[in-house]
């Protein structure tokens, strides 16, 4: 007989963080629509059918095989009071045997910035990471100019490393990042930011 493997799911105070699933679309479209100059500074540009059903539904379809395989942990930040999407945060690019490592990225609609909603699902993740999936370092980046999310990530406990050249491209341009980690044994201390 074949057993079901349980998605995984991580609780907080205001949020639940879990898979996306078909029902999330009207939801997370009109999310990203009305956030959309908001998001764009800090986003890879977004393609003509981003918000599109077929682009949500390969997301979908995405991190289930995603999760399923271990290289990633795609989840939407669900409110706990009204059960609507009000973000996403991903553990991406995960890697295991001497590295044990993954990569973290996120994004909030803009009615929901500056609230503590990311703070709050960038430390559940973290514990989530070095609890039960056994990783020791999670790496990050961001704009430099990005004031908000680099403020975020230094009050999860996220040290400055440096600076990656030419690291994504963010709205059509190659961009380079400030380069984060949150380590599970850390013995660093503060570092300087740059």
């Amino acid at each position: 007989m074949f057993m079901r493997r349980r998605k995984p799911l991580v609780e907080t105070e205001r949020l639940t963080l879990r898979l996306p699933t078909h029902s999330d679309y009207r939801g997370w479209a009109s999310l990203r629509a009305e956030s959309r100059d908001f998001l764009m500074p800090w986003e890879p540009a977004w393609s003509v059918d981003h918000l599109g059903r077929k682009a949500f539904s390969n997301r979908v379809y995405w991190a289930a095989r995603a999760e399923a395989a271990g290289t990633a942990l795609p989840f939407f930040l669900i409110d706990n009071r009204t059960g609507g999407v009000l973000g996403a945060i991903t553990l991406d690019n995960i890697r295991r045997g001497p590295a044990q490592a993954g990569t973290l990225g996120y994004w909030v609609g803009a009615r929901y910035a500056r609230q503590g909603y990311m703070r709050e699902a960038i430390s559940a993740v973290v514990d989530y990471a070095f609890g039960p999936m056994d990783l020791s370092r999670i790496e990050a980046a961001c704009l430099p100019e990005n004031a908000a999310s680099r403020g975020v990530l230094e009050k999860s406990g996220f040290k400055y490393e440096g600076v990656a050249q030419s690291y994504l491209q963010i709205n059509g341009r190659w961009r380079n990042h400030v380069l984060y980690s949150n380590l599970r044994a850390d013995r660093r201390g503060r570092t300087d930011t740059g």
